[in-house]
């Protein structure tokens, strides 16, 4: 039975965040020893992302500052620090939104299929929480079936759409009339904070807001629509690094580790991690063995975690610049979306009219664990 992802869809909140002018705002903060001001400036402007996108919209410097500022004061150009709760509850307002939106503009996408077929609904994220749930808040706006199944994946970090996608494939496994609505939301600059700790430093310098959806199911794409059908999966939590990636909560938001070893600990283990996912198929395990698996799959879905990281895997993996476009541009235009990122890569190979029919497509992403989720699929229409 082939399974696909169809009416793959992204949304952004409309508050955009220029990188120098983030950068500027951090590195003035009165608190910030010289050392920690130089690390802003290195962070930022070597990430390799120009711009980003908030649900605070107080933090840009256009149109009138608000009467009373909860993240960033304008007057004063000083970083405020509001409490987890204050922090959770913005998440639940503009999360609420963004799923909708993502999740319309899936189905809309997809022709043949409407509310009324939506059988499972998966939502992702690890940037706030609230019951009931984006989940349910979907089912109830959408107008799905009283009856609809419903799954949360929650808190599991950058990688957790590719676990979502798998679940949704064996749903469909499991039944071939099913249609399954993924969609990933992350708000992950609802807890952006200054600092003088290097690693809280470059979470800040990296993270932005957004979301990605996309309908699953064995139904076959009408003639002519693009789509990709998903092959196969695999999983790897490397054996070292567990402190070096976590997210965790505090009394301030949820507190982000992202150290300088997160490359170097995926450099070493990315061929390992993505050889599971193609030893059923011997001609691509041959090329990952004989290190040309570049050339033998097309195009590299990579979450773009960080600039240092697409470096790490494009030379161990001995992939091409173009290979690597999709995911520096993503990381360009967007900033790290955590687990909605690697939905917005995919939809850039699949809106590129070099990506044809029958094209093999890896997806990669990482989290806390360390672990590596991977996908191998195709290109259809």
């Amino acid at each position: 039975m082939t399974v696909t992802m169809r009416g793959l869809a992204t949304a952004v909140p409309p508050t955009q965040l220029v990188q120098a002018d983030v950068a500027e705002v951090f590195a003035a903060q009165p608190e910030l020893s010289r050392l920690a001001q130089r690390i802003v400036s290195t962070s930022f402007g070597g990430s390799g992302i120009e711009h980003r996108y908030t649900v605070i919209d107080e933090l840009t410097r256009d149109g009138p500052a608000p009467d009373a500022p909860e993240f960033y004061d304008r007057a004063a150009g000083e970083l405020l620090n509001p409490g987890t709760r204050l922090r959770n509850d913005r998440y639940e307002t503009h999360a609420s939104r963004l799923y909708l939106e993502a999740g319309r503009a899936a189905l809309a996408a997809v022709e043949g299929i409407d509310a009324a077929d939506i059988t499972h609904v998966i939502t992702v994220s690890c940037t706030g929480f609230y019951a009931p749930g984006p989940d349910f808040v979907l089912a109830r706006d959408m107008g799905l079936r009283p009856g609809v199944q419903r799954y949360h994946l929650g808190f599991m970090g950058c990688y957790a759409s590719v676990p979502a996608l798998r679940l949704a494939r064996q749903l469909c496994l499991a039944d071939p009339e099913a249609v399954v609505l993924v969609v990933s939301v992350e708000l992950c600059t609802l807890h952006l904070r200054t600092s003088n700790d290097p690693d809280t430093i470059v979470a800040t310098s990296l993270f932005g807001d957004g979301a990605g959806a996309a309908l699953v199911t064995a139904r076959p794409p009408a003639e002519g629509e693009r789509a990709l059908q998903l092959d196969g999966f695999a999983t790897r939590t490397t054996p070292e690094g567990e402190g070096d990636m976590a997210w965790r909560i505090g009394d301030h938001g949820f507190e982000m580790v992202l150290s300088n070893a997160v490359p170097s600990l995926i450099g070493e283990h990315v061929t390992g991690a993505i050889a599971p996912l193609l030893e059923p198929e011997p001609a691509l395990a041959a090329a990952l063995a004989d290190g040309s698996s570049g050339a033998a799959i097309e195009h590299w879905a990579i979450h773009p975690g960080g600039r240092s990281i697409l470096d790490k895997v494009e030379s161990t993996l001995a992939l091409t610049e173009a290979q690597l476009a999709p995911a520096r541009e993503t990381l360009r235009d967007y900033g790290n979306m955590s687990s909605a990122t690697v939905l917005f890569v995919l939809d850039r190979i699949l809106r590129d009219p070099a990506a044809t029919e029958g094209d093999r497509v890896a997806a990669m992403a990482f989290g806390p664990g360390l672990t590596v989720e991977s996908a191998l699929l195709t290109v259809r229409g």
